[in-house]
C-alpha cells in the first residue's frame, strides 16, 4: 500500500501473518502460551443493548491473534462467539454456558493509505476511533449505523447499514478483504465474491472470528453535514417525499410518529444530508474554516443506573412525539450540522438504553419490498392503534440487495422502532407483525432480533440453507455458536 501513515507506537504497517498452528508447531506452542496470557474476565452476565434475556458466559479478552486462536481452541463443548461493544440489540453476542471472546483489546489501526483511501485495522477497532484518526486525513467511514460505538468486526458480522443504503449499500460492500479465524485454527484471507465472504457478511459471527479488515473509505472535505429537513403530514406524504427526493442526497432518514392516528397516522420529520464541501463553510465561521476536519462530538450526562418502570409510557412518549414533530421546521435547507449530531445523536447520551428501565426494550426492524406499500401502511396503522410507545422510530428506503446470504437489506422500505419489553402482550403482537412481513416477502433484522420464531426464518432469508450447509462443513462441531444461533437454529 502506498503512502502508509503510522500514527503511534504499536500501530503496525501491515497485517500480521495468518496463524496456522496445525501446520507450524512453533505457532502452536505460541498459541498454547497465549492461552495462559489472554485476559480471563471470568463468568459474566451478558445482554444485548436492549437489556433483555441475560445469560452467563466465560468472557475472555484476547490481545493478539494467537490468543484469540488459543481461546477458541479451549472453548469447550458450549463453543464460543466473538463480541465487540455489545450494540447488537438481542442475543447475537451471548453464549449461555460457553465462552465469549471480547474483541475490544484487538483494536489497532495497522495501516492507512491516505492516497487511495484504504485502512487496515483489527476487528476490535470502533467506528468512533476510525473517525478520530481518519477524519483529519479527509476520509470517513463508508457506512455508519445510528451509533459509532460498534466495532469493525461487528459491522461486518451484522453487515450494518446506514442512512445511505440507497446509494452505498451496506458495510460489507466496502470491505476489500478480511482475515477470518475458522474453527480448524486456520486464518483465511477472504475476498468479496467468495462463498465464505458472503456467509460471513451478515453471518452474525457464526463462520469464525474476524481478526482484521481492509476497508475502502469515503473522501470528505469537512466534518460537517449540509442538512435539509421537512415535515410530512402522514405516511403517504412521507413515502412520496422519500421516493421523489432520495436520489438527490447521499443520506436520508425519517423519524416517524407511531402514536399519531387518524389523518396524521405516520406523520414524520424527514432529514436528508450530504457531506458539506469546504466552500459551503461561512466566511464568519473562522474556527470551522481553520479546522474543517475536526471531530468534536459532544456528550451529555448518562441516565441514572435505575430508571422507574413505565417512564416511557404512552402519555410521556406521546408528549415527546408531539413536541419533536412541532419543533421541526416545515422546511429548511442547507443547515450545517456536526457529523455526530447528524449520524449519532444518541451517542451523546451514554447508556441511553437505561431509560427503558430494568425490563429493557425490544427493537423491531423489518423490511418489505417495493410494491408492498400497503403492508407498510397496515403495519403502521396497527402499531398506532395498539399504542406502542416508541419515540425512536425511523423509516428509510433501501437500495439494491447486498450479497451476504444473511444480510438484511433488500430493495424497499425498512421501519425500525423501539418498544419497552414490559408492554403487555408485546410478544404476541410482534408475532402477528412477523406474519404480515413474511406474507409480503420481507424479513426482520437478525442483529436487532431477540424473539423471532425460528420457523419463519427460512421464508425471510432464502439463502439460509446455503448458510447452514457451509457452516456445517466449515465448523462441524459447532465451535462458533451463540444464543441467537441456538434460538433460531442457524
Amino acid at each position: 500500500m502506498a503512502a502508509e501513515t503510522d500514527f503511534e507506537t504499536g500501530v503496525d504497517t501491515r497485517v500480521a501473518p495468518a496463524l496456522d498452528p496445525d501446520a507450524d508447531p512453533a505457532l502452536a506452542a505460541a498459541a498454547d502460551s497465549a492461552e495462559d496470557s489472554a485476559e480471563d474476565v471470568g463468568i459474566d452476565t451478558l445482554t444485548g443493548w436492549g437489556r433483555t434475556a441475560p445469560t452467563h458466559a466465560r468472557v475472555i479478552r484476547p490481545r493478539t491473534y494467537e490468543e484469540a486462536a488459543a481461546a477458541v481452541r479451549a472453548c469447550g463443548a458450549r463453543g464460543s462467539i466473538a463480541r465487540g461493544l455489545g450494540r447488537a440489540y438481542g442475543d447475537a453476542a451471548q453464549n449461555a454456558g460457553g465462552s465469549v471472546l471480547d474483541m475490544t483489546a484487538l483494536a489497532r489501526i495497522r495501516a492507512v493509505d491516505a492516497e487511495a483511501g484504504l485502512v487496515v485495522c483489527d476487528a476490535g477497532v470502533s467506528l468512533h476511533h476510525l473517525m478520530e484518526v481518519l477524519l483529519p486525513l479527509g476520509w470517513f467511514v463508508p457506512v455508519t449505523p445510528g451509533t459509532r460505538y460498534v466495532t469493525v468486526g461487528g459491522a461486518v458480522g451484522a453487515d450494518i447499514h446506514g442512512k445511505n443504503h440507497h446509494v452505498s449499500g451496506s458495510f460489507s460492500r466496502h470491505v476489500v478483504s478480511l482475515d477470518l479465524l475458522t474453527a480448524d485454527g486456520h486464518v483465511h484471507t477472504v475476498a468479496p465474491g467468495t462463498p465464505l465472504f458472503d456467509a460471513t457478511a451478515g453471518g452474525m459471527g457464526l463462520t469464525g472470528v474476524i481478526l482484521s479488515v481492509t476497508l475502502r473509505l469515503l473522501p470528505v472535505e469537512t466534518s460537517l453535514m449540509s442538512v435539509d429537513t421537512e415535515r410530512a403530514t402522514d405516511l403517504d406524504d412521507l413515502m412520496a417525499r422519500l421516493t421523489a427526493g432520495d436520489h438527490r442526497h447521499r443520506y436520508s432518514v425519517a423519524w416517524i410518529d407511531l402514536l399519531a392516528r387518524g389523518a396524521s397516522t405516520g406523520r414524520a420529520v424527514l432529514t436528508r444530508g450530504d457531506h458539506a464541501p469546504y466552500d459551503a463553510l461561512p466566511v464568519r465561521a473562522r474556527r470551522a474554516r481553520r479546522s474543517p476536519l475536526a471531530f468534536r462530538p459532544g456528550q451529555l450526562p448518562s441516565p441514572p443506573a435505575y430508571v422507574p418502570e413505565g417512564l416511557l409510557g404512552r402519555t410521556t412518549v406521546g408528549l415527546f412525539n408531539e413536541l419533536w414533530y412541532r419543533k421541526a421546521p416545515r422546511r429548511s435547507t442547507g443547515r450545517l450540522q456536526r457529523l455526530s449530531s447528524f449520524f449519532h445523536p444518541l451517542d451523546g447520551v451514554p447508556h441511553w438504553n437505561r431509560v427503558y428501565g430494568r425490563g429493557g426494550f425490544v427493537q423491531y426492524q423489518f423490511v418489505v419490498g417495493h410494491g408492498q406499500e400497503e403492508t407498510l401502511r397496515r403495519v403502521v396503522r396497527r402499531i398506532a392503534t395498539r399504542g406502542c410507545p416508541s419515540f425512536l422510530a425511523v423509516l428509510k428506503r433501501f437500495g439494491e440487495a447486498d450479497p451476504g446470504w444473511l444480510s438484511f437489506p433488500m430493495p424497499g422500505w425498512t421501519l425500525a422502532l423501539d418498544i419497552p419489553a414490559s408492554l403487555s402482550g408485546l410478544g404476541a403482537f410482534l408475532d402477528e407483525l412477523d406474519e404480515e412481513v413474511v406474507a409480503a416477502g420481507g424479513r426482520v433484522y437478525l442483529a436487532k432480533d431477540s424473539r423471532l420464531r425460528p420457523e419463519l426464518l427460512a421464508a425471510m432469508y432464502p439463502r439460509l440453507a446455503d448458510f447452514r450447509e457451509l457452516r456445517a462443513a466449515l465448523d462441524p462441531h459447532a465451535v462458533f455458536v451463540s444464543d441467537l444461533a441456538r434460538r433460531l437454529g442457524l
